[in-house]
This record gives C-alpha cells, structure tokens and sequence, in this order.
C-alpha cells in the first residue's frame, strides 16, 4: 500500500475514528502527498560487515518523489534465513544514515533487518556529506518560497518531507524478500523521534513507533516563555535569517508561529504531538522522552503523552502504550533507555 493510496483508504475508514483523529491524519496525508513515481530501486549485494562478520551490509536507494532519491543502508544476520522483522532508525539534525549504525548492528544481531537512510538535506543528500548547512538552507527556502507564493506547491524540510520518505521507504521495503512487512518498527531521535511519531501516525504501516527525545507540544512551548527557544535553537540560522527577512529585530512567540506556518504548516495545531500520538493507537508506542530536556519540556510533553493514554484506554489496549523518563536527563537517550527500546522491538515483533 503505497502512500497515495493511504488516502484512500483514509477516506474510507474515516467513520471508524473520531472526526478531528481522522481530519488530522487526512489532512497531513494531502500536505504531503505528491505526484507518484516509481520507486526505481537500486540495492547492492550483500558484503560482509569487516568490524563483524556475522553480519552483511546492503546500501540501496529508491526515488521518494520526482526530484528526491533516498540513500539507505541495511545491515542483517548473515545466517538467520528471511522474511524477517524491520526496525528502521532515524537520526537526528545534523546526523547520518552512518551514526545509527552502532544502534544498526544490535538491532540486526538481535534478529532485525536493521535499516537507516539520510533524512532530507543529511548524509549524502547534502554536499558536504554530513553537518546541517543544507537542512538549515532549505528551511530557510521554504520561508521564502512561502512568503512568495503562498498557495504554491513547495518542500517542507522541516520534519514532514523525511515522513513522507520513510512511507515510501516502506513501499520500498514491501518489495524485499527478506523482509517481513507486517513487522516494521521505527525508531527516531530528536529530529527523528518528531518524525517518528509523524511517520507512524499517518502510516499504519508501522507496527511498532518508539519516538525518543521528540515529543512536544508546540503549542504549549508558545505560551510559556522561553519554551519554544531551544527548539528553535537546531535551526537558529535559518529562523533568524527569516527574521531579518520579515524586519523583525527581537523574534518572539508570534513570529515563530509565521516561521512554523511556513515552513510546517499544522506543527502546532492538527500536527502537535497531542493531535498525531492518539492516531498512533492500538499498534504498540514506546515514547523516551529526558526530564529535563529543554527541547521536550515535561508539561507540553504530558499534554501529548495523555491524549495518546486516552486513546489507548479508549482502543482496550493500555499496555500497547508506555511513556518513559529517564530521570535527571536532559537531550539525550541513555544507554539503558536504548535496551529498553531493543527490548521493546523485541517483544511486539518477535524477532
């Protein structure tokens, strides 16, 4: 089932959910969707890993839209015979494909295909190949494009342009033999665990969603200075360059919330974490979130965590759902909350 027609059958099970659940999903799905292509898929052969034999390693590529290839890269046992599960891991601002592969070589030991690709503008999407020069350029393309020409079709870099990839990168996935589709889990961190929670909402696909250090409430950080600054802090060059675009010395909350419509349109009403994380219920939601993390504030974070809660009740699937918080922790996921997450992989996707 490819994205577009996700929309299709959006439309038709739209009775079956609460109405704003299914505008939300709905809605986000016609932002992203986009002319459809083939996926043109390319993989290499399968080459053993040197640092561990026990594993081989397959880059491959598939085109997401018309002007977007997708790099990945898959690791797998070199002795477990497919179809077997999937965990696909999400790097965040600044990061690569490459800095998941630690994370990428427990996963595929403990029986996964294990599979991470370059978000949009990251990696080898970018020129330098790493660093978050491009990522912050196109944001800032986006401001402008918008404040150009409002109604016209344009990117969205900032979180949904790498949703929509990863929807197509489970089209992809659907066509491997190793794989086992029906057993697709998704990890992200920061950037990524945003677009994890994005991913997962919109695409039920994905059976499994362990969203780490990015769950938020957009709309609480507004009305609670300085909540939203340090989000904003991951692309400050581009918001302040839209700034002085707009000949505002002193951004504030208001001009961030033009920045966000510009740039993510619905980021904090029908796309906040509090509307996307119940349309993740009854399929199994892990959420890691640090108690002192800034770019997570604990509040905004259990305004959304407790609409997922009453969703899960409401679906008589309470134990599909658990909120943890690594005490005393700021941005960052610790050793043992990763355990937690393989552990949590393991469990509902049976390895």
């Amino acid at each position: 089932m490819n994205p577009r027609t996700l929309l299709i059958v959006v439309a038709l099970l739209a009775a079956s959910f609460p109405a704003v659940a299914a505008d939300s999903r709905a809605a986000f799905l016609h932002l992203l969707d986009r002319p459809p292509v083939p996926l043109a898929a390319h993989a290499s052969n399968a080459a053993p890993v040197e640092a561990s034999p026990d594993l081989v390693r397959i880059d491959f590529s598939f085109a997401s839209d018309v002007h977007q290839r997708v790099p990945g890269l898959l690791l797998k046992s070199a002795g477990r015979p497919g179809p077997r599960p999937v965990a696909i891991s999400l790097h965040g601002t600044g990061g690569t494909k490459e800095s998941q592969l630690a994370l990428l070589t427990q996963l595929a030991r403990d029986g996964f295909v294990a599979i991470a690709i370059d978000g949009r503008h990251h990696g080898a999407r970018s020129a330098a190949g790493k660093g978050a020069a491009d990522y912050q350029a196109a944001i800032l393309r986006a401001f402008r494009a918008a404040t150009a020409s409002p109604d016209a079709p344009r990117e969205y870099p900032f979180f949904y342009d790498t949703a929509w990839d990863v929807m197509r990168l489970i089209d992809y996935l659907e066509t491997r033999d190793d794989v086992d589709a029906s057993r697709i889990g998704l990890i992200g961190f920061s950037k990524g665990g945003i677009e994890t929670y994005l991913a997962a909402a919109a695409d039920p696909r994905i059976a499994v969603a362990i969203p780490c250090i990015g769950v938020q409430s957009f709309h609480w950080a507004f009305s609670h200075e300085p909540a939203w600054r340090s989000r904003i802090e991951t692309i400050q060059s581009a918001f302040d360059a839209a700034a002085q675009d707009s000949n505002i010395a002193t951004p504030d909350a208001a001009f961030v919330r033009t920045f966000y419509d510009r740039v993510a349109p619905g980021l904090y009403s029908d796309f906040d974490g509090p509307a996307m994380l119940p349309l993740i219920a009854p399929r199994p939601l892990l959420v890691i979130n640090g108690e002192t993390d800034l770019r997570t504030p604990l509040p905004g974070l259990l305004e959304c965590t407790d609409a997922a809660r009453a969703a899960y009740q409401a679906a008589g699937a309470d134990d599909h759902f658990v909120l943890h918080i690594q005490s005393q922790t700021g941005h960052t996921v610790t050793p043992a909350s990763l355990q937690l997450a393989r552990a949590w992989f393991a469990y509902w996707l049976k390895p």
